[in-house]
């Protein structure tokens, strides 16, 4: 009992500990965030900036670029550069095939900040296209690429794009007739109809051979998409491509793919060197049969193909209370004829039918059939057993032969070259905003301009973001299941601590065990105080610490006696001065006073030591001393 209190208290302690730390963890990162806000604070009475619509007061400028750019736009201003296309999409019903979805300049709808604007996509159900110059023309030859812009969701997404096209430097290039056909180099960006969520990153690659274009796709995420298209949050994405002919993609500044351009994209940029032969024909008698019937098989005799699946069960009895004379369905009496019924024209009204209310406590009503149940004679058809076919051939492919079309561009990052960005997109959905947008070749200067645009927003929305209790409560809004979890959550650790640290109650057993009880004849009392016999003298021993010992100290008492080469004296010699103990007449000593029986004893004790120090030396005496002492601790 002593050990399990001991561990319980251990435990309690380790659940204190834990729950200490998990507060001082909260209250740091409550302080770290504090810390955070406090230094952007600073930051915004520095520059004597009021925000109004974000609770945290953060300095807005307008990004720049910090090494060589082609192209950058933070719509701050307004649309300077970009063209809106006149054209109508090919292919597509008339109502619907103009370019005439708006696009408007403005702020974030949340967590915005004084004087940063994107552009939004307005219309819904419309085509979209807007297209503008790159300040230089992207080469591919030994710089990389990278693209970078800024996408929020502000309505969440049904189906549409948010993609960029990098347009293909050509001479007949028009912006007010981009459209769908619009030839470009690589387009890039997130895509989602019903539940597939894409990011696209598709490049076109021509054919050395042919001079034909075609479309290559990045093999998709290995990542969960769903959350940067449902949370309403503004996303970075990023595009890199090497010399190397290797690519990354990034969603917040976090690899989401990456890969080979010649082994990574669907179809591969190099044909197969090898391709059937398309005018190799299978062989008549070519046998693709890996099994076939046994020919030798016989059907056995008692096999009778004619037997049913099924059978009445003749051992149905139909049930008491059966009302064969009731129909299953009435008419319904509380239905009425229609007012404008025309029975010229529309024949007899009948009342519509009903269950038959009186079939409801009776088993059943109308004619009763028995119940089918399985043939144990049926068989089925009888079929051949299959075998090895022994002229099976294998599955029959054409032969290969050398392929005419064969190419092999080792360096597929050597795209056409780069001229203008355009988005040219559907959507069911409105409110789409887009930031921010860089091409450049180095990913430290597309670093720092994402921290001077999407970096603060970040920061404002995470400001701003509600507490954990009220996440905790809003998820529980949308999933009511959720209630359940808390509160066992909650009530677990609390019933774990009243069951391990609650004080446990004295039961009556913890009472009475130390309540001196009367001796009775035929044996010693151990629950209570003991009693010694010493020549035929009864005492009665308190229950006190040095005189109640263990099984332990019981077991040594023993070894010892072994060790003087002794054994332990039986019934018949314990009766030789000893033999009173068990005498009703004497047992009534134990009835005087508490006092006096512990004055006896102790002198009794005393007595007992004297002679058994005085009798180690002789056998008999240490036979007696040890007798004694053994009857007293017992």
């Amino acid at each position: 009992i002593t050990r399990m209190h001991f561990q319980w208290d251990w435990l309690c302690l380790g659940v204190l500990i834990i729950s200490s730390v998990a507060a001082d963890m909260e209250n740091d990162e409550a302080l770290d965030a504090d810390v955070e806000v406090e230094d952007f604070d600073k930051q915004s009475h520095a520059a004597d900036v009021d925000s109004e619509k974000s609770s945290l007061e953060v300095v807005y400028q307008t990004p720049k670029p910090t090494g060589e750019v082609y192209f950058t736009e933070t719509f701050d201003e307004a649309l300077t550069g970009w063209v809106l296309s006149k054209t109508k999409k090919e292919d597509t019903d008339e109502d619907i095939s103009k370019y005439d979805g708006k696009w408007e300049v403005e702020e974030l709808k949340e967590n915005s900040m004084p004087g940063d604007r994107g552009l939004v996509l307005k219309s819904v159900a419309k085509h979209h296209a807007i297209s503008s110059m790159l300040t230089k023309a992207f080469i591919f030859d030994n710089k990389p690429l990278i693209v970078q812009y800024e996408v929020n969701f502000q309505e969440g997404i049904d189906c549409g794009g948010a993609y960029i096209k990098l347009l293909s430097s050509t001479d007949d290039l028009n912006l007010e007739y981009f459209f769908d056909k619009t030839p470009y180099t690589i387009m890039f960006g997130p895509d989602k109809c019903g539940e597939d969520y894409k990011l696209h990153f598709i490049f076109r690659h021509k054919n050395p051979k042919t001079g034909e274009y075609d479309e290559k796709h990045a093999k998709r995420p290995d990542v969960d998409l769903k959350k940067f298209y449902l949370d309403k949050k503004t996303h970075l994405y990023t595009l890199v491509l090497k010399p190397d002919d290797t690519f990354e993609i990034f969603i917040d500044q976090s690899v989401v793919s990456k890969g080979s351009l010649l082994e990574d994209v669907v179809p591969p940029v190099n044909p197969p060197k090898e391709i059937e032969d398309p005018s190799d024909k299978k062989p008549d008698d070519w046998d693709e049969r890996p099994k076939i019937p046994d020919p030798n098989a016989v059907k056995p005799d008692d096999w009778d193909e004619d037997e049913p699946s099924k059978i009445e069960d003749l051992d149905a009895v139909k049930p008491e209370g059966w009302l064969d004379d009731e129909p299953e369905y009435v008419p319904d009496p509380n239905a009425k004829k229609p007012k404008d019924w025309d029975e010229e024209m529309d024949g007899d009204w009948e009342a519509p039918q009903i269950p038959n209310p009186k079939c409801k406590a009776a088993p059943g009503c109308g004619r009763w059939v028995r119940p089918m149940k399985n043939n144990p004679k049926y068989k089925g058809k009888w079929k051949a057993p299959m075998i090895d076919n022994p002229n099976y051939q294998g599955i029959w492919s054409p032969r290969k032969i050398p392929n005419p079309d064969y190419f092999e561009d080792l360096h597929p990052f050597k795209m056409s070259t780069v001229s203008a960005i355009g988005l040219e997109l559907w959507s069911m959905t409105s409110d789409i905003y887009f930031d921010n947008f860089i091409i450049c070749s180095e990913k430290e200067v597309a670093d720092r301009w994402a921290a001077g645009g999407w970096g603060l927003k970040k920061l404002v929305a995470s400001a701003n973001e509600p507490g954990m209790f009220s996440q905790l409560v809003t998820a529980a809004e949308d999933h009511p299941w959720l209630w359940v979890l808390y509160i066992l959550t909650l009530a677990l650790p609390v019933g774990l601590g009243v069951l391990f640290c609650w004080p446990a109650k004295k039961t009556d057993e913890d009472t009475d065990f130390k309540k001196p009880k009367p001796i009775m004849k035929g044996g010693l009392n151990q629950e209570g105080g003991e009693f010694a016999a010493e020549q035929g003298s009864l005492r009665f021993l308190p229950p006190d610490d040095d005189s109640f010992l263990t099984e332990r100290e019981e077991m040594e008492d023993t070894s010892d006696i072994k060790k003087m080469g002794m054994e332990a004296p039986s019934s018949e010699e314990e009766g030789e001065g000893g033999e009173d103990i068990y005498d009703d007449e004497e047992s009534e000593v134990a009835e005087g006073s508490q006092e006096e029986r512990y004055k006896s004893n102790k002198s009794g004790s005393e007595d007992e030591m004297k002679e058994a120090d005085e009798s180690t030396g002789s056998g008999d005496g240490s036979l007696k001393s040890v007798r004694k002492r053994r009857v007293r601790k017992d």
